[in-house]
């Protein structure tokens, strides 16, 4: 038997006063910590949960996602704070999967592994000029304007008067809405410093989100379209004969009311109704239009080929969008792509290219050829199911791979690692990333720029590279 074998540990079950179950989970954002605190309230097993992440800090895109005019969303992690102060969990941050740890060493360490990495990169458009200079993913602003340590340095030029964000769900939503913010408005939230700067010099004027469905079918929320219309010096503009329903959706709408829904296009047809006011900023929200061609001028973005599009039914009932003959053209030296995330492959862990998610059943990693579960190998949240719901989602998900994890022990169809003790697994990480952040170095790193953020009379101010909390640290 080799060490760290995928194969059942025959007798005796991890889980009890003298073997603890030895759990490792690979990404610290809301996934992980939800898988987490479920397996620490388990009354009769005992477990040692070790969480890692390649970043210093916890909370993935809570911390590097979600809008920072957005604070109540990061409230979420009060909750992750208090898992994090079980005696039997640990934070391994600065530590990287492939690089510092692989998974052949996640099996010589804990009987179980979970992967809750989340999806890191973009999906692409597949159209023409898509890889010019001046053309971005939503993925890349985000991070960028968060403060995310691997996107700091990224150039975006905001001396462009028009930009254009292809698509309408939440995250395009906040990108638009970043972008049409006042700086005295950012100023009151923990926005990247080198990004509060950035966009104070900003000559964006006219922000274009462009919808390839009908306003029924738009992504975003009904509170982030709300919002945009409280915004201090921006107004949203919606075309009325845009904001009004096709015949098709009428019929939908008729046969199954969709309450969510009407609001939003009763609120939409409300903006392409009101009066100008007057402010410097627009941001118009256009549907059932596709971008067909990114245009360029001395090998930069300088428009955007839209076509239009009416939606029909298909076999199974849902609607989908299809060209029409009408098109046009709008001028932009600046575009944000935001049409869905994709997860990435990790080394040595099975991945499915095609729908950028770990393949898996309930949670089970399943292996790319026979579809057999990997024994002792999980994953959640969106690696696990792609890109889909709020932060909330991730819990029930979670869950569901802890239960199928919490049966797999019951029969002992576990892994047999060599050095199954958390001292043991300790000793190895230090000789491997000797400058890992625990999460008393998060809490300490916390405080220093919670500190920072009363001085410059803001909620926070985020340390923005590895080295800068090494060194507020001491390390």
């Amino acid at each position: 038997m080799t060490p760290g074998s995928s194969t059942p540990a025959p007798g005796g079950k991890p889980g009890n006063a003298d073997q603890p179950l030895r759990v490792a989970i690979i990404g610290a954002g809301p996934a992980g910590f939800y898988a987490a605190d479920h397996l620490l309230k388990q009354d009769d097993l005992n477990v040692e949960v070790d969480m890692f992440d390649r970043l210093p800090t916890p909370f993935g895109l809570v911390r590097h996602g979600v809008a920072p005019d957005h604070p109540k969303i990061k409230n979420v992690t009060k909750v992750f704070d208090r898992t994090a102060q079980n005696p039997k969990f640990r934070f391994f941050g600065n530590v990287t999967c492939g690089q510092h740890l692989t998974p052949a060493d996640f099996r010589s360490y804990y009987h179980q592994i979970v992967y809750t990495v989340g999806a890191q990169t973009d999906r692409a458009l597949g159209i023409p000029g898509e890889d010019l200079q001046g053309s971005h993913s939503a993925t890349e602003f985000v991070a960028w304007y968060n403060g995310h340590p691997h996107y700091r340095d990224l150039k975006f030029d905001l001396s462009q008067p028009t930009v254009a964000v292809v698509g309408v769900g939440n995250v395009a939503v906040d990108v638009a809405r970043i972008l049409c913010r006042t700086v005295d408005e950012l100023k009151e939230t923990d926005i990247a410093d080198y990004a509060l700067e950035a966009l104070a010099k900003s000559k964006v004027k006219q922000v274009v989100m462009l919808g390839r469905r009908g306003p029924a079918q738009a992504a975003f929320s009904f509170p982030e379209l709300k919002e945009l219309g409280k915004m201090d010096d921006a107004q949203v503009r919606v075309l009325p004969e845009e904001a009004e329903l096709d015949d098709l959706t009428k019929k939908h709408l008729s046969e199954t009311p969709d309450a969510t829904a009407q609001k939003k296009v009763d609120l939409l047809q409300e903006l392409a109704a009101a009066p100008d006011a007057g402010k410097s900023r627009d941001l118009a929200i256009r549907f059932l239009v596709s971008p067909t061609h990114i245009t360029e001028k001395d090998g930069r973005v300088a428009g955007v080929d839209i076509v239009h599009n009416e939606l029909y039914e298909t076999d199974n009932g849902t609607m989908r969008p299809r060209a029409t003959e009408k098109a046009e053209h709008f001028d932009c030296g600046l575009i944000f792509r935001s049409v869905g995330y994709l997860g990435v492959p990790l080394e040595g862990v099975p991945f499915h290219a095609k729908w950028g998610v770990i393949p898996n059943e309930k949670g089970r990693v399943t292996e790319e050829e026979s579809h057999e579960p990997i024994v002792g190998t999980y994953c959640a949240g969106w690696i696990k199911r792609g890109p889909t719901g709020l932060i909330g989602t991730n819990k029930g998900d979670a869950i569901e791979t802890v239960q199928c994890m919490l049966e797999d022990v019951k029969v002992g169809n576990v892994l047999k690692p060599e050095h199954p003790t958390a001292d043991a697994a300790e000793q190895f990480i230090r000789q491997r990333q000797p400058a890992f952040f625990s999460y008393d170095h998060w809490r300490s790193l916390d405080e220093h720029e919670i500190n920072l953020g009363k001085e410059a009379g803001r909620p926070r101010v985020k340390l923005t590279t590895v080295d800068s909390m090494l060194e507020a640290l001491g390390k």
